[in-house]
């Protein structure tokens, strides 16, 4: 066979030439491209990270700085003599937040607690428990999220103001003791749970309590944690049912407290940074001891489930 395109009548291979062959050099490796891109989501994090904690940083160093430096431009991020005098006034003074911060503590702490507990409960009974209807009843559960919380403030209060719990810190617990997304999350974990485990409990003669206790909420620690925090975390920071059903300022929690500061004090912008201060710590205390749980359940749940 003569290869004509070649140019060679005597050459017979069919072969084409080693040049023609050779692959297209490539713009670049993927090993190269895929640490470009890691750093590009690397630097747009930082920047992300960056903007966000841009306030959180302000707010501590103006809690620190005299009057005169607050509008000091370009910003002054520390303070040239810093001072506690803002501080002290928040802790020491007339309205010292002590009070505040037990009251916040004890609702947060018991809600916390409970939530997690009674959520954890509901949730295995709708993913290990067969019964009939289970599946409807819990969507009629979840379709309860949709309902706007600030619907049910006048039901709320007329019910409360019956059992003589109004202006109580009851008025707080009570109802945060439910939590609709957390039986959600549980069950979404419970799920993944082998139902060998079940069944091996049920052979050795125990009954759901007994497995629900020894067996299922051991191995649920990360998911139950996160949820643990993050119901504290909600709690802490809830300004509306404190609102409506707290009159006494005795009883206040740290975001009316917040509130009743910067009523009084309307142009001490250091005072108002002190105080904000001193109501994020309690939260940054339990993120920096419950993240690595966090991480672990929101990792879990969204796997898994």
């Amino acid at each position: 066979m003569i290869n004509r395109e070649w140019g060679d009548p005597s050459m017979t291979d069919t072969k084409p030439p080693i040049a023609a062959i050779r692959p297209r050099p490539r713009f670049m490796s993927r090993y190269r491209r895929k640490a470009m891109q890691k750093w590009g989501v690397t630097l747009v994090m930082i920047v992300l990270g960056c903007y966000m904690i841009y306030p959180f940083i302000w707010m501590i160093s103006t809690s620190f700085k005299t009057p005169l430096e607050v509008f000091a431009y370009p910003v002054e991020w520390l303070p040239q003599k810093p001072i506690l005098e803002h501080h002290l006034k928040v802790w020491t003074g007339s309205n010292s937040f002590w009070r505040y911060y037990f009251n916040s503590i004890k609702i947060s702490l018991i809600d916390a607690i409970g939530a997690t507990f009674l959520a954890a409960m509901a949730a295995y009974g709708f993913s290990k428990i067969e019964f009939k209807g289970r599946n409807v009843l819990f969507f009629l559960y979840l379709s309860m999220m949709m309902v706007p919380p600030q619907v049910l403030f006048v039901p709320r209060f007329l019910m409360f103001d019956r059992l003589g719990i109004y202006n109580t810190h009851w008025a707080l617990i009570l109802p945060g003791l439910f939590t609709i997304f957390g039986v959600f999350m549980l069950r979404q974990f419970f799920a993944s749970i082998p139902k060998d485990i079940i069944e091996s409990g049920m052979i050795d003669g125990a009954g759901h309590a007994s497995i629900f206790l020894r067996l299922v909420l051991p191995v649920s620690k990360p998911a139950l944690a996160t949820l643990a925090v993050l119901d504290f975390s909600w709690h802490w920071n809830d300004y509306e049912n404190a609102l409506v059903f707290l009159i006494d300022k005795s009883k206040y929690t740290v975001p009316l407290a917040m509130q009743n500061f910067i009523l009084e004090n309307t142009i001490d912008y250091n005072g108002m940074m002190a105080a904000a201060t001193a109501g994020v710590l309690p939260m940054l205390i339990v993120f920096l001891i419950g993240q690595k749980f966090i991480i672990r359940g929101m990792m879990s749940s969204a796997v898994k489930g």
